[in-house]
């Protein structure tokens, strides 16, 4: 995840850079190097390239002893480049060793973020839900300003997300809607959260999208248990599903079954009026559509 950086940034950085380059050399000693890996961790995201930093890195780490450049090359440099190339290979369990073990040895510097977000994807791609979950939600707890929040909002939806029906459903063609959408309500308020918070994040488009399909999803499973409170004759119980299902997931394709289902509730009730309004608003909304 590479960011462009602005000419403002670079020159800054870059004189920033040279002041703890002559400290360095002048004061030698692993704990001034580590000043500067943690000064160019600051800068990560106003770079090019991690490859940028890396080297970078490096070259003010000359200045030290060989042991302390060893080290630093090793732990900063040969391990981050093996990391995104298994992660650029689909070998997510050996780019999150490596990243884990970077994020254990630098815990406290600003390039731990961007592991902290390399970890969340990587947790993700790997069908490790639940660490997915937990790292971005940290990740939200400590950095509530961080730039990439709307990113890990999202990876965070996408691990509550089930998008596709279960293998039995596919293999006996069954409805999925009298099945629990497991996390689908988690996962419609995450993206909702991301679209309304960060309108013109470029994750926006795709959590619109997906919010169409929970909405739908989500709408229908309430239909679903409202018929079967019909069937037992449990009407206001059928009624409170139905309403949320209006209230909730408001424009879903199902709202329309969702009325009719109403309808036949108030008339079990015997509340005619109500079941005459819903009538009244069932037609507008078919008369509408038909327009269209």
């Amino acid at each position: 995840m590479n960011y462009p950086a602005t000419p403002e940034i670079i020159d800054s950085s870059n004189r920033l850079l040279l002041n703890m380059y002559s400290r360095t050399c002048a004061a030698g000693g692993r704990s001034a190097v580590r000043n500067v890996l943690d000064l160019l961790a600051r800068f990560r995201s106003s770079t090019r390239t991690i490859s940028t930093v890396l080297l970078l890195v490096i070259a003010l780490a000359g200045c030290a002893g060989n042991d302390e450049q060893d080290t630093l090359v090793k732990d900063v440099s040969e391990a981050y480049q093996k990391a995104e190339l298994a992660m650029s290979n689909g070998n997510y369990r050996r780019a999150i060793q490596i990243f884990e073990a970077l994020q254990a040895r630098f815990p406290f510097s600003d390039l731990s973020k961007q592991i902290d977000l390399e970890l969340m994807y990587a947790y993700y791609k790997s069908g490790q839900k639940e660490r997915t979950i937990e790292s971005s939600e940290q990740f939200l707890r400590e950095n509530p300003t961080h730039e990439r929040v709307d990113y890990a909002i999202y990876i965070q939806a996408l691990a509550h997300f089930e998008p596709d029906p279960g293998v039995l459903e596919r293999i006996f063609r069954k409805s999925t809607d009298a099945r629990p959408p497991t996390d689908g309500e988690q996962a419609f308020s995450l993206f909702s959260r991301l679209v309304q918070r960060y309108p013109a994040s470029e994750y926006a488009p795709d959590a619109r999208q997906r919010m169409v399909y929970l909405k739908n999803r989500l709408a229908a499973y309430e239909n679903s248990v409202a018929r079967f409170y019909i069937k037992t004759g449990a009407y206001v119980a059928a009624l409170n599903r139905l309403k949320t299902a209006i209230e909730k997931y408001n424009g879903a394709d199902s709202n329309v079954e969702t009325l009719e289902l109403m309808i036949v509730c108030y008339d079990g009730l015997g509340m005619t009026e109500l079941a005459n309004d819903t009538r009244r608003i069932l037609a507008e909304n078919s008369n509408a559509t038909a327009n269209r």
